[in-house]
């Protein structure tokens, strides 16, 4: 994230914001911005892994 990204982030918002609205979408929007870098980087499972993984979860 950069600055420039957090500017333009405070100004989508409404004028008047509740400071945690602001800290998760800008949460939202790293974590996004940093599974689309995985993605890109073919760091990636495929649906049936990660069902796979998920029954493991369960035990």
């Amino acid at each position: 994230m950069n600055k420039d990204k957090v500017i333009a982030t405070v100004n989508d918002m409404p004028t008047n914001f509740d400071l945690d609205t602001l800290v998760e979408k800008l949460i939202f929007i790293e974590k996004v911005e940093k599974g689309l870098q995985q993605a890109d980087e073919g760091n990636v499972m495929s649906h049936s892994d990660v069902k796979q993984l998920v029954k493991t979860w369960s035990k």
